[in-house]
């Protein structure tokens, strides 16, 4: 290896003065890194990347050895589970050396099953539409009703937005002259495909405009259907399952509104289902003469309505299925016969089937299956007549696996489950359920994953993860990547913190707003009970999160640094309270409604400041710390990471590891190639290892 003089560590440009101020508190604003053409922010940006490329050197031969594992057990060559819809079975196949997917369908047989013999036609190569851009990323991808035309959107620098072109897939194929810029994901056609709805983005990001696109005009030409002046909300447009309506949904983290469209009549208005009411969320599902509502009036885990088509307004709303305070109802996907409700319960995902004689429901039979922890949802089922509906399964020692179940027998049918080359045993792993209590006794359920071998006496390492925020859940699904964590002795752990959803509506609201600190509590006392259960020692504990599991990075940095080795906080957003203070930054102001309005608010804001975690920096011993950063990024500006990692350069006390990475051509996920993104999850785990004391590698 090439001896390289290590340099020091960059030096921070000098961070502005202009302050806000509530009361007696005053905090730096959001001015620091702001503009990305700033030649001198990019300097800093590339010196801080070189540092971190010689500080990591070391690992390289792990990161290697890492990758080429994930490499052998990963089927590179790879074909997904076709689906149907209408005449045609689409599918996704990829290749061994390249980075993304080919998009393709084949016609169906006489008797609607998939001709294998029948030529293969490519509707989208990601490889070839790619070229030689470091980024690319597919957010629309829209078959119109006739399956002859194709919108597909394109992102080539990650900033999730979106230029959309149209491919005429029958008699001559060619790519048609259309092209719309600006467009957020997804978007619907009409049922004869002369026209395509989309929204655009604001300059703070937010999809705030619908139009309407005749085929074979201008941009310019577009009708503008909807402008969402309230700066909560944002606009999608989608068309449902049968194709008939097109939804467009105005949403906020509180409340949402959808109105429909025949898609038969695109030149028409579009229709409220019900007008939105600050509280209410719903979302509907089309079945023939009714909508299915999915609604959370007086019933915070949500109910199911069904409702005319023709007067859908609230008034018209029939209960089928009652509000239960152990069941979040998650989803509801409506098909001829049957009826699929997502749901969960016990910290755990779960589907029940019901069957549907008209709009009538019959009772609910779940779906079972052996594992104690897992994670199922219905996935992608575009056939309203099938009487199979499609599911994928997996846990943290259960590759994917794609079962049909037959609704008819109650039986479940495998299609397909990942295969996991280069030998592997998948039945040396062993996964469980443990529980930790918070400092208010509240039971937090933490998903364990480790090697049967690994001695549980404190000796092992272990990769903690969190998230915790806007009722996502983080549920166990299977990694091949984690693998190689496992054979190396660690135990994986992922703390079902409170801010998240896997224990129901309650528990999200238990860590939001002025109870966002349990998120953070939660997260030391996931640590505490491994280390007292003998999975781990503090010492050897790498915590890792990202985005607004980045921010629960940061807390616990400051709140309890003592309990951590290590912590990677990928695109972290720790500059939480000055973005939350400024109206004009990407997603601010419907982000008031998961964090406060410190704006308007001094307890927000005094609430906010005890806990942000630039703010909190303070003159003591942190953990090693990995940031890293996207420069293109609409969610977490780079300079929050960049903030954050100077003022610990300035104030922490000890030694320890502190790195902060830069993508300069990507967003807020990383490289978009699949290899590039292996590379970089074999440095990351690399880094765990050696911070966590792992022996062997």
């Amino acid at each position: 290896m090439q001896c390289v003089t290590e340099p020091s560590a960059p030096t921070a440009k000098q961070i502005p003065t202009m302050r806000s101020r509530h009361g007696d508190e005053t905090v730096d604003e959001y001015a620091w890194l702001r503009d990305h053409e700033d030649p001198d922010t990019t300097a800093y940006l590339e010196a801080e990347n070189a540092y971190c490329a010689v500080r990591t050197a070391r690992l390289e031969p792990l990161q290697e050895e890492i990758f080429a594992e994930i490499k052998e057990r990963t089927q590179e060559t790879d074909l997904s589970v076709p689906a149907r819809e209408g005449d045609w079975w689409y599918y996704t196949r990829t290749e061994e050396g390249k980075q993304y997917p080919v998009h393709c369908r084949r016609p169906a047989g006489e008797d609607r099953a998939l001709d294998e013999s029948a030529p293969e036609q490519v509707l989208l190569d990601g490889n070839v539409e790619a070229g030689d851009a470091d980024y690319f990323r597919i957010g629309v991808f829209e078959i119109s009703a006739d399956a002859s035309l194709l919108a597909y959107g394109v992102d080539r620098n990650g900033s999730e937005q979106y230029v959309v072109r149209f491919r005429r897939l029958t008699g001559d194929p060619a790519t048609l002259p259309d092209e719309i810029s600006g467009v957020y994901y997804g978007g619907a056609f009409s049922a004869d495909g002369s026209t395509f709805f989309y929204t655009t983005l604001d300059a703070a990001m937010r999809p705030y405009r619908a139009f309407r696109h005749r085929l074979g005009t201008d941009q310019a030409d577009d009708d503008l259907l909807r402008e969402e002046t309230d700066e909560k909300y944002f606009l999608y447009v989608h068309p449902t399952r049968s194709k008939e309506f097109i939804q467009m949904t105005a949403s906020s983290s509180l409340t949402s509104e959808v109105a429909v469209l025949s898609a038969a009549t695109p030149d028409g208005e579009f229709a409220p289902i019900e007008p939105r009411r600050q509280g209410v969320e719903y979302s509907i599902d089309h079945h023939r003469d009714v909508f299915y509502v999915l609604h959370n009036t007086a019933a915070p885990n949500f109910t199911l309505a069904v409702t005319p088509v023709s007067a859908p307004g609230r008034d018209q709303w029939r209960t089928v299925i009652e509000h239960r305070a152990d069941t979040r109802l998650t989803g509801v996907d409506a098909f001829a016969g049957h009826l699929a409700m997502s749901l969960r319960t016990g910290g755990r995902t779960g589907v029940r089937i019901h069957p549907l004689s008209g709009d009538e429901l019959g009772a609910g039979t779940d779906i079972t299956f052996p594992d104690e922890i897992y994670t199922v949802h219905v996935d992608d089922n575009p056939d309203f007549d099938t009487t199979a509906l499609r599911l994928d399964y997996s846990s943290f020692i259960t590759p994917r696996t794609i079962f049909d179940y037959d609704v008819s027998t109650r039986t479940l049918e495998l299609k397909k489950q990942t295969e996991v080359l280069g030998g592997v045993d998948l039945s040396a792993y062993e996964t469980v359920r443990e529980w930790a209590t918070a400092t208010d006794g509240t039971k937090v359920p933490l998903s364990v994953a480790y090697r049967k071998d690994t001695a549980l006496d404190g000796t092992a390492p272990c990769l903690l993860y969190g998230y915790g925020s806007y009722e996502a859940s983080m549920d166990p699904t299977f990694s091949i990547p984690r693998l190689s964590l496992l054979d190396r002795g660690v135990v994986y752990v992922t703390a079902h913190v409170r801010g998240g959803g896997e224990m129901g509506r309650a528990w999200y609201e238990d860590g939001k707003l002025l109870a966002k600190r349990n998120t953070f509590t939660d997260f030391v006392a996931a640590a505490d009970h491994l280390a007292a259960a003998g999975y781990t020692s503090y010492d050897r504990v790498v915590a890792r999160g990202g985005s607004a599991g980045g921010l629960l990075m940061g807390a616990v940095a400051n709140l309890a640094p003592e309990k951590f080795a290590g912590i990677l906080a990928h695109v972290p957003f720790v500059d939480a309270l000055n973005t939350i203070l400024d109206p004009s930054l990407p997603l601010t102001v419907i982000e008031w409604e998961e964090w406060g309005n410190p704006v308007d608010s001094v307890e927000v804001f005094g609430y906010m400041r005890s806990y942000a975690p630039y703010e909190n920096v303070e003159a003591k011993g942190y953990p090693a710390i990995f940031a890293t950063a996207g420069l293109n990024d609409p969610r977490v500006g780079y300079h929050e990471p960049a903030k954050w990692v100077a003022r610990l350069r300035a104030r922490k006390t000890d030694s320890r590891e502190l790195l902060l990475k830069t993508e300069m051509g990507a967003g807020h996920g990383g490289k978009s190639g699949r290899y590039d993104a292996w590379q970089d999850e074999a440095l990351y785990l690399a880094w765990a290892l050696d911070t966590a004391g792992a022996t062997g590698v």
